[in-house]
């Protein structure tokens, strides 16, 4: 008998001894959960069918061709998403080649170098940066850093790095200090404090007893980071990474302050350009036309599906990663 009624409860998800009314209000509660999860649900469905139907106009005038022209032209009702996808990926590579490192290397010294009297200071200082809005950060990029890059910086890299066989086209065009390489370096700076507090939480979780072995052992602090840490944590690395990606990839403001706007492709990384995110909040409130507002919506769909492929690829990445834990 006593099994039996655990083997119910257990079906139930109620405790043994919970009485009837524990139980009403444990059934309350996974209805709560689930109606959450429902809506949830729900209000992706609603922004995906928004995008979709406020996109067909647009995908049925110009079809798949949409996606690979980079004309936009608003007077001749010319429109193509090439331009602004190729800024967006760019920027956020960029980003994400600046800011993982930084990222990674301010994580470690937080967990395995820094003082005991600065690892405390020094994690709530990484925390704030989050917590500044990004149009400050597009203020300070266009007023502060743009002017410096434009006289110091850039000038420089043009000149030692301009002329290097293969990527020296990306390290050409005039001293503006603005362009896609500037946006790209003041992404990286917005997403280094998310993706150093997710590394640091990760790395604070490995149990201090394998990393004592590994000192005990002879290893140097890198061996032990390299041979211990990131092993036990590279589930949670990859999905910091992944949030960093996210938001690099649907940054506005900032990007919009620093980026040009200029609807263009070209090699050059100090060259102006623009993101689907920059030419919503640049044009949208300017759109005239269903066929115009239609090709923006279609940017947002571009966008969206860009966002979840990441997302998708980041979980398919994280799943084989614990595969091989397991193995």
């Amino acid at each position: 008998m006593m099994n039996s009624a655990v083997t119910q409860a257990r079906a139930e998800k109620t405790p043994p001894g919970a009485s009837g009314a524990g139980r009403a209000v444990d059934g309350l509660f996974r209805q709560l959960t689930f109606a959450a999860a429902v809506f949830v649900l729900l209000v992706l469905l609603g922004i995906i069918a928004s995008l979709v139907i406020g996109s067909l106009p647009a995908l049925e005038h110009f079809g798949a061709s949409f996606i690979w022209t980079d004309v936009w032209n608003p007077v001749t009702n010319e429109f193509g998403a090439l331009a602004p996808m190729y800024g967006t990926l760019v920027t956020s590579l960029i980003a994400m080649l600046i800011g993982v490192p930084v990222s990674f290397g301010i994580a470690v010294f937080i967990t395995e170098l820094c003082p005991v009297l600065l690892k405390r200071p020094l994690s709530i200082m990484v925390e704030l940066l989050a917590g500044i809005p990004s149009i400050i950060y597009g203020m300070w990029g266009l007023f502060v850093f743009a002017p410096f890059f434009a006289d110091y910086i850039q000038p420089w890299m043009t000149a030692h790095l301009g002329s290097w066989p293969a990527v020296g086209a990306l390290f050409q065009g005039p001293p503006m200090g603005i362009g896609m390489f500037t946006a790209g370096l003041i992404l990286a700076i917005m997403v280094v404090p998310f993706i150093t507090s997710i590394m640091r939480d990760v790395f604070e979780v490995v149990p201090p007893v394998l990393k004592e072995s590994a000192y005990a052992m002879g290893c140097t602090t890198w061996e032990v980071v390299r041979h211990v840490v990131l092993p036990y944590t590279r589930v949670g690395v990859t999905g910091g990474i992944m949030l960093g990606l996210g938001r690099a990839l649907g940054e506005t403001m900032a990007v919009t302050f620093v980026i040009g706007n200029a609807h263009h492709i070209s090699a050059a990384l100090f060259m102006p350009g623009n993101t689907i995110s920059s030419s919503l909040a640049n044009e949208f409130t300017e759109a005239d036309g269903q066929l115009y507002t239609s090709s923006l919506i279609a940017l947002g769909l571009i966008l969206f599906c860009i966002t979840f492929l990441v997302l998708v690829a980041a979980r398919l990445m994280l799943m084989r990663l614990q595969a091989r834990e397991g193995r």
